[in-house]
């Protein structure tokens, strides 16, 4: 007996987390699509109606033990099952190393990371005793590559790329599949929200700067959020399966740059005195012009 495949993708509400429930819903999935607050879903359903699918709504906040275990459970009430889960939802997080306080980096850390784990934990009992299903994270090229003056976002996405093929290897004789999708710059409402600048000690104002600088460049070539919709799709229903698929405007050129390159010259690149100087060096190493 073929049945629907159930999906759930979290942070559905904006960005990439709506994409996606949106395009699963369209090849037919049944979708549950977790927010923080139903009442503020309005672009997400009155897209949903007019693309003639259904997106059902859970209120869900991934940051919390107590939400997470009953948003699933409401889940599992209506549905009886979790085929694929899609660990997108997440904050940014902007900060030099010596400006990012514990309790920046722990905040992070607990939606980015610890958020991922407390969903999949959620549904991996059932897909193990089936022997079947799919854990989609969503991480980021920052967690191929240390993206400058982003410390929290980066130890988030480092340690979220790490759990995750850590658990590809743990749970592939359970016939469950983990894949992880490293999107470069996706439009999206990080753009408005991740504007912090700590710049404290006021000694790293050129680290800043190369950071807003590919923000800047980012803005204007950002992906639509589809193209990474369609690769979790494709994550999903290959039958040649990979761990990772870098996508969206910058992503494979920051991923295979940064393998090329050694880490003397990785480096190198902070020495760089001049701001034209270094996107220079970028646009050598990523085949990527973030000049603006």
């Amino acid at each position: 007996m073929i049945h629907t495949p159930v999906s759930v993708v979290t942070g559905a509400n904006s960005g990439i987390g709506r994409a996606t429930a949106l395009h699963l819903a369209g090849a037919g999935h049944q979708v549950y699509g977790t927010v923080r607050s139903v009442d503020r879903a309005g672009k997400l359903l009155d897209a949903a109606a007019e693309r003639e699918v259904r997106v059902e709504l859970i209120e869900l906040d991934i940051a919390s033990d107590e939400s997470v275990r009953d948003g699933f459970a409401e889940i599992f009430e209506h549905a009886g099952r979790v085929d694929h889960l899609v660990n997108n939802a997440g904050i940014g997080g902007n900060g030099v190393v010596e400006e990012s306080s514990s309790e920046r980096m722990l905040d992070v850390m607990n939606v980015d990371l610890c958020g991922a784990m407390r969903c999949l934990q959620a549904v991996l009992p059932g897909m193990r005793e089936r022997g079947s299903g799919t854990i989609v994270n969503i991480t980021s090229v920052a967690g191929r590559l240390a993206a400058i003056a982003q410390a929290p976002y980066v130890a988030a996405k480092w340690a979220l790329e790490g759990v995750s093929e850590e658990l590809a290897m743990e749970v592939a004789p359970f016939g469950v599949r983990v894949a992880i999708v490293e999107p470069g710059v996706t439009k999206s409402s990080i753009f408005g929200k991740n504007i912090d600048l700590p710049n404290e000690t006021g000694v790293y104002e050129a680290q800043y700067e190369r950071m807003m600088q590919m923000y800047a460049a980012g803005y204007l070539h950002a992906s639509d959020a589809v193209e990474v919709a369609r690769i979790v799709l494709r994550a999903i229903e290959t039958d040649e399966p990979k761990l990772r698929y870098p996508v969206s405007w910058g992503g494979p050129g920051i991923v295979e740059g940064r393998a090329a390159m050694t880490d003397e010259e990785w480096v190198e690149m902070g020495r760089l005195e001049s701001l034209g100087d270094y996107v220079a060096a970028f646009e050598e190493h990523f085949g990527i012009d973030i000049s603006t």
